[in-house]
């Protein structure tokens, strides 16, 4: 995919636009993942229950990403970005009629659109912003994360004030699909322009080749564990505070807050971590801050060392996802291809995370569950050196990186 050079005032403005997608992608994420609990209530679902209703949400998810990449080279960023936010939004409309008629079928099926939509969505602003950051030499694509955060932290905080008014879960996602169809329509007209990739650059970037590829499949990889980290605490972590803490919903909706709340600041912050010490050692880092918070988050002592282990749990899984796709993007010519692979098995996270850790809460409890987001720690701390850059005529990671 090319794309032709914009003068920088142009730059700039699709720099906004990058960071209000991510934004309203944290925030039709969010908005709905802090209310699980009431979504598991209204449905009447055990753990386990709960965990295949996510499958719907997961499995699409993955199997719509593979076909991301070839849809950004074909039809831009900007026109797959739109299309998967407004799957989004169908998905949000029909899990918020399933909730308030209590139809498990109708939930799912809203599920699988969001997933789909959601997935779509990632993998384009994601080539957008690689986009971005490569033309303008800086590191942004941990904040252009951070803006995913600040989304997910605006969404719990809806949530928490929504469920403390009580107000149904069914009119805030009603009200979340209005407000982020209409914010995405009016913002991917500030994309960088598209022009699309020809016969012969689509046949040096297939799909296939990009599977053969070792550093692309270890990017993935890193995606994977970091994604499992992150997902399992958006999945589980405000579930484990009702459940294993007998707190009320609202303060599960606050301890999911301080969890997306440390990702938002760490992303903020990350990408002057990245350029001063690498990508790797900076990954190396965060797994250990996941580890220690996740620990401190299952230790079933008490409340607050439950929100202290979600800020160190939440800036230990920050930047793993925002490294891996600025990883893959490094080729801007097999960016979106590279992105959508590598995307593929990060998902893989996301389709395993949910039953599983639900089938083992049904037995051992939610708290002894999570124990099993170690391994993921350890499978993106032992891929993390996949993540050296991959420059024109450069093997290695260079001592500093670019500085903003």
């Amino acid at each position: 995919m090319t794309v032709a050079a914009p003068d920088r005032p142009r730059l700039e403005t699709a720099k906004v636009a990058v960071g209000v997608t991510f934004g309203m992608n944290g925030l039709a994420f969010a908005g709905w993942f802090a209310r699980i609990p009431a979504v598991r209530a209204d449905l009447g679902l055990s753990s386990a229950g709960l965990g295949l209703l996510l499958l719907c949400l997961s499995g699409a998810a993955l199997a719509a990403i593979p076909l991301a990449g070839p849809l950004v080279q074909r039809a831009g960023p900007g026109r797959t970005v739109l299309f998967g936010s407004m799957s989004v939004a169908l998905g949000l409309l029909a899990l918020a009629a399933g909730t308030e008629l209590g139809s498990v079928p109708l939930a799912g099926a809203g599920l699988i659109l969001l997933g789909m939509g959601n997935s779509t969505w990632d993998v384009a602003m994601n080539v957008e912003g690689a986009d971005v950051e490569r033309r303008l030499g800086r590191t942004l694509m941990p904040r252009f994360h951070a803006g995913f955060s600040l989304g997910t932290v605006g969404g719990a905080g809806v949530s928490a004030a929504a469920a403390a008014a009580g107000v149904s879960v069914s009119t805030q996602l009603f009200c979340t699909a209005i407000v982020g169809a209409t914010v995405m329509i009016l913002t991917v007209r500030r994309f960088l322009p598209h022009t699309a990739a020809t016969a012969e650059q689509r046949s040096n970037g297939r799909v296939r080749d990009a599977w053969r590829e070792p550093r692309t499949l270890l990017i993935g990889v890193i995606m994977l564990g970091f994604g499992f980290t992150e997902g399992a605490a958006n999945d589980w972590l405000a579930i484990g505070l009702v459940d294993g803490y007998h707190a009320g919903e609202t303060t599960g909706a606050i301890g999911f807050g301080f969890f997306v709340a440390a990702m938002t600041l760490a992303r903020l912050f990350g990408g002057n971590a990245i350029e001063r010490w690498g990508r790797v050692r900076v990954l190396r880092g965060t797994a250990l801050s996941a580890l220690i918070g996740l620990l401190l988050v299952v230790s079933g002592i008490g409340v607050p060392l439950v929100l202290l282990g979600a800020l160190l749990w939440g800036a230990g899984a920050s930047l793993g996802f925002p490294v891996g796709m600025s990883a893959a993007a490094d080729d801007p010519l097999r960016a979106a291809i590279r992105v959508s692979v590598a995307g593929s098995i990060g998902y893989g996270a996301f389709l395993a995370g949910p039953p599983l850790i639900g089938l083992l809460a049904e037995h051992f409890g939610v708290l002894r569950a999570l124990l099993v987001v170690v391994a993921a720690i350890g499978l993106g701390l032992a891929a993390s050196g996949a993540a050296r850059p991959l420059l024109l005529g450069e093997t290695r990671e260079p001592e500093t990186a670019p500085k903003a």
